[in-house]
């Protein structure tokens, strides 16, 4: 794919993928992120505007920038397309009603495809590769909190989870799950996009708030696994945790592993 210039130049700062710093309690130092930036990607494949953006997020998910971020991205699709032509397979009225949240606080204009959120403080366009770049740059000066999966493990229906959070943040803190599917694909046969195929990456199946911090610890949790997620298929997940403001406020700290 040739990129826009402008995007050509953000796509020089991400250079390293989350698998040369992934999950091992021996990683060496200099490979642990100095933060994760969570970008929620707002899409639905009914909306001819969206295969762009999601090709972003595609470019950008699990790397790492210049200043240390790793990018973390979530395909969260939405609903209210669905009644234009085309049904998106992995839309959810949970991934509307988030947007909206943000929408009533971020973007006067209401909610609109595609749109990104990064780490609950800044929304744009979610094809627009220079806002995503200079929304990153206005994070690496922010405040974040490590937050860390100390194990986890297979369990009924579902995973088990222990994590640590580092911090003393100012109010308590939602600790939300993210289940997500590594890639999907679809062949859409009617509306904005008939005809074509399209390409996803770290599509969300779930997401739930699995427990609240206040201050540096560790907790279990047992995260379900939505009907939906086929973990038997040879498809690729991750679990994606964060810790969020209450509200759908800032993204203070964030982690990732596969399953």
């Amino acid at each position: 794919m040739q990129l826009r210039p402008a995007i050509a130049i953000l796509f020089a700062l991400l250079a390293v993928p989350l698998e040369s710093h992934a999950a091992s309690p021996d990683s060496s130092s200099n490979a642990t992120p100095s933060s994760v930036a969570i970008v929620e990607l707002f899409t639905s494949e009914g909306c001819s505007s969206c295969p762009s953006a999601d090709s972003l997020l595609r470019q950008i998910n699990l790397k790492q920038t210049n200043a240390g971020q790793l990018v973390v991205g979530i395909s969260e699709h939405v609903t209210y397309w669905n009644n234009l032509g085309w049904k998106d397979p992995y839309s959810s009225p949970v991934f509307t009603d988030r947007q909206s949240v943000y929408a009533s606080r971020l973007s006067p204009e209401g909610s609109y495809t595609p749109q990104m959120v990064l780490n609950g403080r800044d929304q744009f366009v979610g094809s627009d590769g220079p806002a995503l770049e200079r929304a990153l740059r206005d994070d690496a000066r922010r405040e974040h909190f490590v937050l860390r999966i100390v194990s986890s493990a297979p369990a009924s229906e579902g995973i088990d989870v222990k994590f640590a959070f580092a911090g003393n943040p100012s109010k308590l803190l939602d600790i939300i799950a993210v289940l997500a599917d590594d890639t999907d694909r679809s062949n859409v046969l009617r509306g904005e996009n008939s005809g074509r195929q399209l390409q996803h990456v770290s599509v969300a199946r779930s997401m739930t708030r699995v427990a609240t911090v206040s201050d540096g610890g560790e907790q279990s949790v047992h995260v379900s696994f939505p009907e939906e997620l086929s973990t038997g298929s040879g498809s690729g997940h991750h679990l994606i945790l964060f810790a969020q403001e209450p509200h759908q406020g800032a993204i203070l700290g964030a982690t990732t592993i596969p399953f």
